[in-house]
């Protein structure tokens, strides 16, 4: 055993990856990879070297990349055991440009077109305290896109938990992809620029089946009724003449990163509501989704979406109805919240029905008295706290059954399977929980309106469409 711990090594740490920046006199930003279990094993080891060095070097710009495996040991095989084959393995992860020689790589660096931008259209541009950004956005019917894809797809499994590389030969056209890019004045030519990449995001598109509610019986037509549309018998299904992309669709946020050296600076709130307002107002487009968010990224979407959903007065208008009666026992009352007003806003910003409704109780429970708010302060420092007048703690009831009814609703299933009296405590622990997190999630939002408020006095936003808070970055995304 002391021999095996001998000959293995952490890939966590022996693999490194290098942004270089061409023009920019070989600038490089290095870090380490957050996971590395998809590719090398959960005990994310690899077995045979001695100072073993994986190098992942990209060009800053296009991306290109190339593998340096340095060692100064390797493991003679002995019966079954022998030294991972790291390059065969990374090979499944890497396009073949990646194994180049390292002179081919730098011949292509230093040979970088200074005219170079990303592949695609630019969508907006933004200005931060840290420099200039853009956005642009592509399809994976375009060459240059699929190329970089291929390029970048193996910082998916090192970075987001879980995450896959996506079908780059899905011949469907139904990928889009969206490239953050930083843009850096080149040090040699003030006219010139130079891109630096800093993430990306895809979006895949699922057609979306409406049911209508069901119609009343057709009348028999006659040869002088003219109301029946005569049938198209010249439609074929998949003619060439019929746009796929003009269906009904969900568009879902599937993969999503920041890469380190561009972390906690806002910047996957700026990606995120730059492809939101995308397909806000992309008519087919009926929800905007998003595949298995982790925790970092759920609150990044919390607190854009609630930001945003401020800014509309339709949201706004949606208030407890104190006139509502808490019943001691039976169903929670229908009118507390009038759901066809928030329906109507829900489908218009196009947003899910879970993601819509805590998003709006956290807006609700934001207007509650300061005296009966929940807040984040537990135990002996809330003994001090306001009792609260009648109505308000009459509010405060009629919002908490809101949040109850759909905690049940959405954990019926377990809760289900618990007696009455424990079914109840569980819940009321559950509510404790998201009451606490949505109080943690508002104070995260008082502090990004304040900051977004600063930042649009000094002006750094400049390019933005539309203004927006600083949130911290999703990493996998």
């Amino acid at each position: 055993m002391a021999d095996d711990d001998a000959w293995t090594t952490s890939a966590n740490e022996a693999f490194v990856i290098s942004l270089v920046a061409p023009g920019l006199n070989g600038k490089e930003s290095k870090f380490h990879p957050k996971f590395t279990y998809p590719i090398f094993g959960d005990d994310e080891e690899i077995f045979g070297y001695k100072d073993l060095k994986i190098n992942l070097r990209y060009n800053a710009t296009d991306m290109r990349p190339h593998l340096d495996i340095k060692y100064k040991k390797k493991f003679d095989p002995v019966d079954d055991a022998e030294a991972l084959d790291i390059k065969e393995v990374l090979s499944e992860y890497l396009p073949e440009v990646a194994f180049q020689k390292a002179k081919d790589f730098e011949t292509a660096l230093a040979n970088t077109r200074d005219d170079w931008t990303p592949p695609g259209e630019l969508l907006t541009d933004f200005k931060t305290k840290v420099g200039h950004f853009e956005i642009w956005k592509g399809s994976l019917a375009d060459p240059a896109v699929k190329q970089l894809i291929k390029r970048i797809q193996i910082l998916v499994p090192l970075f987001i938990e879980g995450g896959t590389a996506i079908d780059v030969d899905d011949t469907a056209d139904r990928w889009t992809v969206f490239f953050l890019y930083q843009k850096k004045t080149s040090p040699t030519d003030p006219s010139k620029s130079v891109y630096v990449f800093a993430g990306y995001s895809t979006v895949y598109r699922f057609f979306f089946l409406q049911l209508p509610p069901s119609p009343p019986a057709t009348p028999a037509a006659t040869e002088d009724d003219t109301s029946a549309a005569p049938l198209n018998e010249d439609f074929v299904l998949g003619s060439s003449s019929f746009d796929i992309s003009t269906l009904p669709c969900r568009s879902r946020i599937s993969q999503f990163l920041i890469i380190p050296p561009f972390q906690h600076l806002s910047l996957g709130s700026r990606l995120y509501h730059t492809i939101y307002q995308e397909y806000l107002s992309h008519p087919p487009t009926k929800e905007i989704t998003v595949e298995d968010p982790n925790e970092a990224f759920d609150d990044m979407r919390d607190i854009n979406d609630l930001r945003y959903l401020r800014t509309l007065p339709s949201f706004q208008a949606l208030q407890i109805n104190t006139d509502a009666v808490i019943p001691k026992s039976g169903p929670v009352p229908n009118n507390i919240i009038d759901q066809t007003a928030a329906e109507e806003v829900r489908k218009a910003v196009k947003i899910t029905s879970r993601q819509f409704y805590r998003v709006l109780e956290m807006q609700l429970m934001s207007l509650l008295g300061e005296a009966v708010r929940p807040g984040i302060v537990l135990g002996e420092d809330e003994k001090g706290k306001k009792v609260g007048t009648a109505m308000e703690r009459k509010e405060y009831g009629l919002w908490k059954l809101v949040l109850k009814k759909r905690l049940y609703v959405h954990n019926r299933d377990a809760l289900g399977q618990l007696e009455l009296e424990e079914r109840v405590e569980k819940l009321g622990e559950v509510v404790k929980g998201v009451e606490f997190d949505y109080a943690r999630l508002l104070v995260k939002v008082e502090d990004q309106e304040e900051r977004a408020a600063e930042e649009e006095d000094s002006g750094e936003s400049v390019g933005l469409a539309r203004k927006r808070a600083k949130v911290e970055d999703a990493e996998e995304d």
